[in-house]
C-alpha cells in the first residue's frame, strides 16, 4: 500500500459536503494512509449538508501540521466556518511552507483564501467563488482538477476520482 506510514488531517465541521468528506478519506485509507477527522470539539458528531455524520478523533487543538504529511479541506458550508478558527488557517500555513500536499474542493478554496496563501498560483473550485480565487490573486482555471506544487484542487463531487487520485499521487511523492 503506498501511502503507509502517511497521516493526513481531514478538517472537519457541521455542514460539510458529505462525499466531498468522506470519499478522499476512505480512498486515502483504502491505500493504507492514517486519516484522522480534525474539527473544533473531539470525539463531537458533525452532520453534512445531506444528513451524514463524522465524528472528529481530534480537535485543532490536540494537533500539530508539523505531525501530518498533509491536510483535506471539504467543501459545502463547513469552509466559512472552518476559516474563522486561527488553528485551521495555522493548519494550512504550515503545510504550505513545508510544501506538504493541500487538497481543497469546491468552497473549501475559502479557507486557503483566508490563510492568504493563494497569491501566484493555479487553482480551480466551484465556479461560485472563483472571484473570491481571483481577487486572492490566484489564476483560476476550470478543469476537474489543478495541481500546482503542493496544492490539490478540484470544483465539485463529479471531479472526485481526478482530485483524489491526484492528491494521493501527490502525497506518495512525500
Amino acid at each position: 500500500m503506498r501511502l503507509k506510514d502517511k497521516k493526513v488531517i481531514a478538517l472537519v465541521e457541521d455542514d460539510f459536503e458529505d462525499l466531498e468528506l468522506w470519499y478522499p478519506i476512505l480512498r486515502l485509507q483504502e491505500e493504507g494512509a492514517d486519516v484522522h477527522l480534525v474539527g473544533k470539539e473531539a470525539n463531537k458528531k458533525y452532520v453534512g449538508k445531506y444528513g451524514v455524520p463524522a465524528e472528529s478523533a481530534y480537535a485543532f487543538s490536540d494537533v500539530k501540521a508539523e505531525a501530518y504529511d498533509a491536510i483535506l479541506v471539504p467543501g459545502g458550508w463547513a469552509p466559512d466556518k472552518l476559516r474563522r478558527y486561527p488553528e485551521v488557517l495555522e493548519f494550512i500555513r504550515t503545510m504550505d511552507q513545508t510544501e506538504k500536499p493541500i487538497g481543497q474542493i469546491c468552497h473549501a478554496g475559502w479557507v486557503l483564501i483566508s490563510a492568504d496563501i493563494l497569491k501566484g498560483r493555479k487553482v480551480t473550485s466551484t465556479p461560485g467563488i472563483k472571484d473570491d480565487m481571483t481577487n486572492a490573486g490566484a489564476t483560476w482555471i476550470d478543469e476537474a482538477v489543478t495541481v500546482d506544487g503542493h496544492i490539490i484542487s478540484s470544483r465539485r463531487p463529479p471531479d472526485l476520482p481526478p482530485y483524489v487520485k491526484a492528491f494521493a499521487d501527490k502525497l506518495a511523492e512525500q
